[in-house]
């Protein structure tokens, strides 16, 4: 980084905007193999969230590679570096008071360790949609295991590239067993006791 780079403070800060929202800031980091589950869990958690009045944000993993980093591929140096932006954009969405949700592979440990480190202990939850790779390439609803078992994609996360499964994630859910609707339960239980999320909390029924 150059010297003439200076970062500025200014009076605005997390702790304002997060009051100005009556919330917690939060990044809650969704990690798993591909067709685990994790877009699906974590967009069934945002719309919980809103409709509850919570202010939340979700970064998906295929959407970022539209824009914010449609330039990168799928070597590691490239994963790495795709992680390394979401987690940035997600700090300052958290900067700005939000409860954001990423749903990523992020299959390295190293990765999802940066991101954990960008941000005060309190305000990173990761969570492990833990689907064996048989049922997802059971589900496979993008054809890419198919493809990757043909040799036509490389370097895919589960056939030819590893995942590292996560060592402490704060929440574990069961992908291969559990609802949609008990996941974001279970989510919406943790939440709760980590005093994220306001009094009152009660279960809800899901539709998916």
């Amino acid at each position: 980084m150059s010297s003439n780079v200076v970062w500025h403070s200014h009076p605005v800060d997390q702790q304002t905007r997060a009051a100005q929202k009556s919330q917690e800031p939060l990044v809650i980091w969704f990690t798993g193999l591909s067709a685990s589950g994790k877009s699906t869990i974590a967009g069934a958690l945002e719309q919980i969230l809103t409709r509850q009045g919570y202010h939340t944000y979700l970064l998906d993993g295929d959407n970022v590679r539209h824009g914010l980093c449609k330039d990168l591929g799928f070597s590691d140096d490239d994963r790495k570096e795709n992680i390394r932006r979401v987690g940035e954009v997600a700090k300052l969405a958290a900067d700005a008071g939000l409860i954001v949700l990423t749903a990523f592979i992020s299959p390295f440990r190293s990765d999802r360790r940066i991101v954990r480190d960008m941000l005060p202990q309190s305000q990173f939850v990761e969570v492990f949609v833990d689907t064996s790779l048989k049922v997802c390439q059971q589900r496979d609803p993008k054809g890419l295991y198919e493809k990757a078992g043909r040799g036509e994609i490389k370097q895919f996360t589960g056939i030819d590239s590893p995942y590292e499964t996560p060592e402490a994630a704060e929440v574990r859910l069961e992908g291969g067993t559990q609802s949609v609707a008990e996941s974001v339960n279970q989510l919406l239980e943790y939440l709760h006791n980590s005093n994220v999320l306001k009094a009152g909390y009660e279960p809800i029924s899901i539709n998916a």
